[in-house]
């Protein structure tokens, strides 16, 4: 039996991300936090991970693509799963009675016009939208909501005050499904002809490294999705590169790449190579 582990409680957007990729069969693991998510893939306590990495509102997801970059475990797989928040009370409860709504910081990060078009209403941070629900309908204070998917208010069986309060109708939220070097073989086959590649890069000296990895992969066709700069730990003001690029190779051409690139001094870390997911359909 494989064990996918995800942040959160039942009812969680990263649930249902995992159920649209992988199935409703899937056997899911919660998790309280990023931290422990990560840890049941090292442990084996789960055969893989889904971790979600950026949202079109608010950008990166930065701690997971810092755990990412402390693991050894691999993308074979993601998906674009759309975002759509409930302002969700207990029953009994009504829109004017609320004065302070729970939820995780990215999805309170995403509904900011909510709060600025009702500035008596509190946002408090929480580890988990769906885990916000549940504790507004066991304490049954009409004046307390949470923000969290319409799946979370019929499992937890709380009241709709709301629909589609997030900035912009065009949320998504891109998650990574990650497994361990060794299974990453076995599990991508699951999945279409891979052409998106991701690796961080980290710089050893100041004189236009990252300028020319790039022209490198411009030259051999290899395309620029996305670039993002985590800071190094214990040096100030120095980044390592989060890449993703597209491209349509076979797995020996990849390897000669890579190879090639390492023999030239860039000190690369393969974080998985896997097919990318175009944009979901909206209803």
């Amino acid at each position: 039996m494989t064990y996918v582990a995800f942040q959160g409680e039942t009812g969680a957007f990263s649930e249902e991300a995992a159920i649209s990729l992988l199935g409703s069969q899937t056997q899911l693991l919660p998790c309280s936090s990023f931290e422990s998510m990560f840890d049941s893939g090292h442990q084996g306590k789960a055969d893989m991970i889904l971790a979600p990495l950026e949202n079109s509102l608010i950008g990166s997801i930065s701690r997971c693509y810092d755990l990412l970059l402390e693991s050894s475990l691999q993308i074979i797989a993601e998906v674009v799963h759309p975002i759509h928040h409930c302002l969700i009370g207990c029953q009994g409860s009504s829109f004017e009675d609320i004065k302070t709504v729970e939820s995780h910081p990215a999805a309170l990060a995403q509904c900011e016009k909510f709060f600025a078009a009702n500035p008596k209403i509190k946002a408090v941070a929480t580890n988990d939208t769906a885990a916000s629900v549940r504790r507004v309908i066991e304490r049954s204070d009409p004046t307390i909501a949470a923000i969290a998917s319409y799946r979370a208010c019929l499992i937890y069986k709380g009241k709709l005050l709301g629909q589609n309060i997030e900035d912009n109708s065009q949320n998504f939220t891109r998650f990574g499904l990650l497994t361990s070097k060794e299974k990453a073989s076995k599990k991508a086959t699951k999945f279409s002809i891979p052409n998106k590649l991701s690796l961080a890069f980290y710089p050893s000296k100041a004189d236009n490294e990252l300028c020319r990895l790039l022209q490198y992969f411009t030259d051999h066709n290899v395309e620029l999705l996305k670039i993002e700069p985590r800071p190094i730990k214990g040096r100030p003001w120095n980044y390592s590169f989060c890449l993703d690029l597209r491209a349509c190779l076979k797995k020996e051409q990849l390897k000669n790449i890579l190879e090639t690139l390492q023999s030239q001094g860039y000190n690369l870390q393969f974080l998985g190579f896997y097919p990318e997911m175009l944009m979901p359909k909206q209803n």
